[in-house]
């Protein structure tokens, strides 16, 4: 394990190199950052002097040293929005994003995986029939409509929980609940189908064919199994959820990275874009990684290959 473990954080580093080497790409593709910053009545010395003091007056080669000298540091640039240092405007968005991710998790998996499992186990059922017809149409409907009538029936007509911001845990029904239920349409189609193959396995018909109580051999020798392809599609969701969850975010105006990138674009704030793709890029990497122990613990018959 400690072999896997050093050989998968040396992989990081070339990953995180070619990240890198994108956003730097971006950043000059999207646009002259001097023509973005200023106003169209800004004078031509006015972008000459902002320009040299981007050091954008120099030679693309020292500009991409420059970029990867300052980021070797963990310095993304000032956002000239907010007039500070990108990196610590990101890393303050984190627990918020974190937050809603983790309560949007708890919701898909106390929908997904119940429902799942009933409607593997009630195969071709009425049931099952209309479990799998609600996953799909959960799956079709956008998380902003979705949010927006959560807002309009709960927040609005019933008064029930606030329409908007953070604070108590009433101004995190609404968004967890639009959230989750996107995310559980699409883990209790794979619930069903992983316990739905398992299901069918000698060694649950041995099980059954011994007597074992049902509920024993869905719980103990089938879960356990099935739940391999699930921790998977969780762990993809759960990078999904702290760094893509811009529409969601800026709807409910909940104070999150989502919401903080959707402003930076609409600002053209570059550094707080590619600070934000880094810190999304790292989490991403590390929640795979404890993705791959984590099948270890599930099924003790996965090895890792030194």
């Amino acid at each position: 394990m400690s072999k896997y473990l050093y050989k998968s954080f040396l992989q990081i580093i070339p990953v995180l190199y070619i990240i890198s080497l994108i956003v730097f790409i971006l950043v000059h593709v999207t646009g002259d950052p001097v023509a973005l910053m200023l106003p169209d009545t800004a004078s031509e010395e006015d972008r000459r002097i902002l320009s040299a003091a981007l050091g954008l007056d120099q030679p693309l080669y020292v500009q991409y040293y420059r970029y990867m000298s300052h980021l070797l540091q963990g310095d993304f640039g000032t956002s000239f929005r907010y007039r500070e240092a990108a990196l610590p405007i990101v890393l303050e968005r984190l627990p918020a994003s974190f937050e809603l991710a983790a309560a949007s998790m708890v919701v898909a998996c106390c929908i997904a995986v119940p429902f799942g499992i009933w409607s593997a186990v009630k195969r071709n059922t009425a049931g099952d029939i209309l479990i799998s017809g609600i996953s799909v149409m959960g799956k079709a409907m956008p998380n902003f409509w979705v949010g927006i009538m959560l807002i309009l029936l709960v927040a609005v007509n019933l008064g029930l929980v606030p329409v908007s911001g953070r604070g108590t845990f009433a101004h995190l029904v609404l968004p967890a609940l639009t959230l989750g239920m996107g995310v559980a349409a699409e883990m209790t189609r794979l619930v069903r189908s992983s316990m739905l193959e398992i299901l069918g396995q000698d060694y649950i018909r041995t099980a059954r064919s011994k007597g074992v109580w049902e509920a024993a051999v869905i719980n103990k020798h089938a879960l356990r199994n099935a739940l391999i392809p699930v921790v998977t599609i969780t762990a993809l969701q759960l990078t999904n959820l702290v760094g893509g969850a811009l529409v969601t975010e800026t709807v409910f105006s909940w104070p999150g990275m989502g919401q903080l990138i959707v402003q930076a674009i609409n600002s053209h704030d570059m550094a707080i874009v590619q600070a934000a793709v880094f810190v999304i890029a790292i989490m991403v990497i590390l929640i795979n990684l404890a993705t791959d122990i984590a099948y270890g613990f599930l099924d003790p018959r996965i090895k890792y290959n030194h």
